[in-house]
């Protein structure tokens, strides 16, 4: 039982308009405060107050960017809408793969959280994302993160990245899911401001799909899961719409304390609830914590609550009602369940020892009542709270230094023309923080728990299967390049969507959704908006001329240190079905013998490449040229010849250049290769420098059985695919370039792989 505490009640908030209230130390701006009270038409209660300052926060509200997100649903066509069972609006995407089964999948961020608290920070950051996916009715069977640290010799950057890596790991393997892929980058603009960005997908049949919405009057409203308590407060709201300056955050609300274990148990639990039909709907307790899970199950029902917070069971008996609604304490769901079926719902949760109360019931009225004992404590319109908060059309300025940077190109930078200085040179690269093996990172998740994994690091994507009968599965790459998008945020984040697009037809599935985090400065900098635009008008064209649609995802504002911000950091994410995942593709060749081409043109992009950056400390010029359908031909042909059994392995081309694929490709399974570059050279009239690190995109690094070669040249020749010979994988365990460089099998992975554990393990 909680304590007596006194409470602002509705009663008192008539009497006592000009009460003195905290709303700016809240995150509310004088306007949206104001507001409040025309809605209400009084001044509003404390638990209010707490209410919509976390609900209007620029995280949950997306007050500033849902002009710009609004064309992720309007930029599509017919076509593009064909698989889609559920869109943007939802706690997730859900994608129709055939054979009667269903994904869901999406990545948010929890940024900042994990620079406070780094382990904790990164493991419920899984822990949300998990959450999400199972309100769907989907089981989670697959996550991944894509991460972005500061400088590699700064003294804090080992406390997070050991931090970060250490919550993920925990989280994830306590929990059963294999984590298959994602990315880890390291600049300096993240010093202050990492980014973790999670990513979950869950598999389910069409039959299962739910919603979490209260539509019937009378049924019960129930609160099951963990018990709450002072942990997260405010966290994600509050932290996710402050800067941080050079002296830390100016709030600091405690981070989120997860418990995998007690999570597990949750899954299982309503994975049970929803197979026997017992619940309505589901709304997990994540970001603003109660004032979410109230007001947004009331609103997508066009329904009401009357609830009693003091049936809220507490780990902690001081805690307030506002503290109570804004808590962000994990493990904790939210069910709907029709009357009749309280019995049947109260023996799954006994069953599974999960905690639960009754915390009212769903009304027809459109209001939600939240009582505290006989105090009448919030009185809203939940729609207010939870969907029709402000929305802002923030002033944009096209940023004063983007030109000076764009004509600052790579091409006027020393090139080297001796084998000697060429094979320094892509040791350096290879052996790089961001070209070099994270395998000391990805060593600590595992990959193959569930038994379902095909693809996983170091692979270009994820791959799991979903029916164990026939083989059905979905692959799933994320990409994002901060500095191709401080070049150019438009073409920067089309990039983004063409590699991870790439990446997953490279392993032999058909690209099909997309999802995204969009990480970015402050939104009331005009600068960091017109980035904001471009990069939301990049995706969305891009996505349209692909022909796959946007199911979903996050954006993270207020990344940034003072008034310095991040690089524009939008991750995409793609992802494909494959009828089959024992034709899968791995990225690097197994077999001596086999031919290697390189498909597409090589151009001299050099402006923004890792080449550039690790050689000359460079970032300057233009990204690459986007040709997105030249992507989108070569991931057909990639299809038309995974089909007919022509390809051996397949490693896109990006960051690091053909080098780069190279040696990826050799180390993967130790296999050798003698490589030739005198008829790229010729054909797309290159120099050594280009040929071995240019960025340019649409290309990929194949091997082909010699029995295959004639049907597979055929292939792309009437595909229209450029398509050259430049090698032959051999026995000899080492890795030759004619001309450049040759390294054993050896040398080459001592190069690659002892970077990271040397700088933090």
């Amino acid at each position: 039982m909680t304590k007596n505490i006194s409470v602002d009640t509705t009663k008192e908030a008539k009497k006592t308009p000009d009460k003195a209230q905290p709303w700016k130390e809240l995150g509310l701006k004088q306007e949206e405060y104001d507001r409040i009270k025309v809605i209400l038409g009084r001044r509003p209660t404390s638990a209010e107050l707490a209410m919509y300052s976390v609900m209007w926060s620029e995280h949950c509200s997306y007050k500033s960017s849902k002009i710009y997100l609004r064309q992720f649903g309007e930029k599509v066509t017919p076509e593009m809408r064909k698989n889609l069972m559920v869109g943007m609006g939802e706690n997730a995407g859900v994608v129709d793969i055939g054979e009667g089964w269903a994904v869901t999948f999406k990545v948010e961020s929890h940024n900042h959280p994990s620079y406070i608290e780094p382990f904790q920070g990164a493991a419920t950051g899984v822990g949300g994302i998990v959450r999400d996916i199972l309100t769907m009715g989907a089981r989670p069977i697959a996550v991944m993160d894509q991460l972005r640290f500061g400088a590699v010799d700064h003294p804090d950057t080992a406390r997070v990245v050991n931090g970060v890596v250490s919550g993920i790991s925990f989280y994830g393997n306590c929990l059963g899911l294999p984590n298959i892929g994602g990315e880890t980058v390291f600049d300096k603009v993240y010093q202050g401001n990492p980014l973790v960005n999670a990513l979950s997908v869950g598999a389910l049949r069409h039959e299962d799909l739910k919603l979490a919405k209260a539509t019937n009057p009378g049924d019960l409203v129930i609160l099951f899961g963990a018990r709450t308590g002072a942990d997260g407060i405010g966290g994600v709201s509050v932290l996710a719409s402050e800067t941080f300056d050079s002296e830390g955050p100016s709030r600091r609300p405690a981070v989120q304390v997860g418990d995998p274990f007690a999570e597990k148990v949750l899954i299982e639990c309503s994975l049970e609830l929803y197979a026997a039909q017992v619940v309505a709907g589901i709304q997990d307790l994540g970001g603003a914590g109660l004032s979410c899970a109230t007001s947004e199950l009331a609103s997508n029902g066009n329904a009401g609550m009357k609830v009693q917070l003091k049936n809220v069971l507490l780990r902690d008996e001081s805690l307030t009602p506002e503290e109570i609604l804004m808590s962000e304490s994990q493990e904790r769901m939210m069910a709907i369940v029709p009357k009749k079926d309280l019995k049947a719902f109260t023996d799954i949760v006994n069953k599974h020892e999960v905690e639960f109360s009754v915390m009212g019931e769903v009304i027809k009225e459109p209001r939600l009542y939240i009582m505290w004992g006989d105090e009448e404590i919030v009185n809203v319109p939940p729609r207010t709270v939870a969907h029709d908060g402000p929305v802002y059309e923030r002033p944009v300025a096209y940023p004063s230094w983007i030109d000076s940077l764009k004509a600052n190109s790579a091409s006027t930078l020393p090139r080297e023309t001796s084998e000697e200085a060429l094979k320094s040179q892509i040791n350096q690269v290879v052996s790089s923080p961001n070209q070099a093996s994270k395998s000391w990172i990805t060593d600590q998740y595992d990959h193959y728990v569930g038994g379902n994994t095909a693809l996983a690091m170091p692979d270009d994507s994820g791959m799991v299967r979903v029916s164990e009968e026939t083989g059905l599965g979905v692959a799933i790459a994320t990409d994002a390049n901060g500095k191709y998008c401080q070049l150019d945020p438009y073409t920067g984040t089309q990039l983004a969507l063409a590699e991870s697009y790439r990446n997953v037809a490279a392993s032999g599935a058909s690209p099909m959704a997309v999802t995204n985090c969009l990480n970015f400065g402050s939104p009331e900098n005009p600068e960091v908006m017109w980035q904001f635009k471009e990069a939301t008008a990049g995706l969305a064209d891009g996505c349209l001329e692909l022909g796959i649609p946007v199911t979903g995802g996050n954006v993270s504002f207020y990344n940034q240190t003072g008034d310095v911000a991040i690089y524009p950091t939008p991750v995409v994410g793609v992802l494909g079905v494959i009828d089959d995942v024992a034709r899968r593709i791995p990225s690097g060749w197994q077999d001596e013998g086999n031919n290697i081409y390189l498909l597409g043109i090589t151009r001299d992009e050099l402006d923004g490449s890792a080449w550039a950056e690790t050689i000359h400390d460079h970032l300057g010029g233009k990204p690459p040229v986007v040709d997105l359908k030249q992507e989108k031909a070569l991931a057909e042909l990639m299809h038309g010849a995974n089909l007919q059994g022509l390809i051996a392995s397949a490693h896109d081309l990006s960051e690091g250049g053909l080098v780069q694929a190279i040696i990826e490709s050799s180390l993967r399974f130790g296999v050798g290769a003698r490589i030739w570059l005198n008829e790229i050279l010729e054909r797309d009239n290159v120099d050594l420098t280009a040929a071995l690190f240019s960025e340019s995109q649409a290309r990929m690094l194949i091997s082909v059985g010699r029995e295959d070669d004639v049907k597979f040249v055929g292939l792309c020749e009437a595909r229209g695919i450029p398509v050259l010979r430049i090698g032959v994988t051999d026995s000899t365990k080492e890795l030759i370039i004619q001309d450049v460089a040759g390294w054993t099998i050896e040398e080459l992975a001592r190069e690659h792989e002892g970077t990271i554990p040397e700088l933090f393990g």
